[in-house]
């Protein structure tokens, strides 16, 4: 496998974990670093969980490629049932950051769109209500804050579609910063897009606590100019 970007600019493993536990263990994924392994052999944030558990560990929450933030994994069998479970069910709530052109935007939108899945493409595109293979996806966002040129928006999801938050923000004519993949007029200079997965929170499988993780932004100029909500 070749190195992966993280391997040469971030340090080591152990910095990005946000959580840990016998059953569960969480990180904050560099934006450019698969989930899981894909056809282009780089290590994944998968094979990086085992290498520090120095064991298989069972990925719960799969971000895209070039998306950063909270990725979850089970340690064991029982607690990858539980939290799939959890998933299924909409118990575990997750929130995303996303930076925009500023324009003219509403601050505050739900977004419901049918989308469909082009396997070919690797793309999600929105289609008519009635198209045999589309399915229903939501999201609500507002506007937190704005900066000079862009605007950071705090987006929840009540569905979890493929690319959702990129074709939806794309479909209303608002890509997020460099996902030239979704009309970006340009890409990032690394391989990641202003697209984070800042929170989740959910009941561990077996203390039943309730857990909230948070996953610090990219240390990234634009990330970095803005203020962030502490009330969410």
């Amino acid at each position: 496998m070749t190195d992966t970007p993280f391997l040469h600019t971030q340090g080591n493993i152990g910095d990005l974990v946000l959580y840990k536990n016998n059953q569960l263990i969480a990180f904050n994924k560099p934006g450019g670093l698969p989930s899981q392994d894909d056809l282009t052999k780089e290590k994944s944030m998968l094979n990086l969980a085992e290498i520090y558990c120095k064991a298989p560990v069972y990925i719960l929450n799969r971000i895209d490629r070039p998306t950063s933030g909270v990725i979850l994994f089970a340690k064991t069998k029982q607690a990858q049932v539980n939290m799939n479970e959890q998933l299924r069910s909409g118990a575990i709530e997750k929130s995303y950051l996303a930076v925009v052109d500023k324009d003219i935007l509403p601050l505050q939108q739900v977004l419901t769109h049918t989308l469909f899945k082009d396997s070919k493409r690797k793309q999600a595109v929105v289609v008519p209500p009635e198209h045999p293979k589309g399915k229903v996806a939501t999201l609500s966002y507002e506007v937190v804050e704005t900066i000079d040129r862009y605007a950071l928006l705090l987006i929840s999801t009540s569905t979890g579609r493929f690319h959702q938050i990129r074709a939806q923000l794309a479909q209303i004519g608002f890509p997020i910063k460099g996902d030239v993949k979704y009309g970006s007029r340009r890409a990032n200079k690394e391989k990641f897009i202003h697209l984070h997965a800042w929170k989740m929170s959910f009941v561990h499988p077996v203390s039943h606590e309730s857990v909230m993780l948070q996953a610090p932004v990219p240390n990234e100029p634009v990330w970095q100019a803005f203020q962030y909500p502490q009330s969410h």
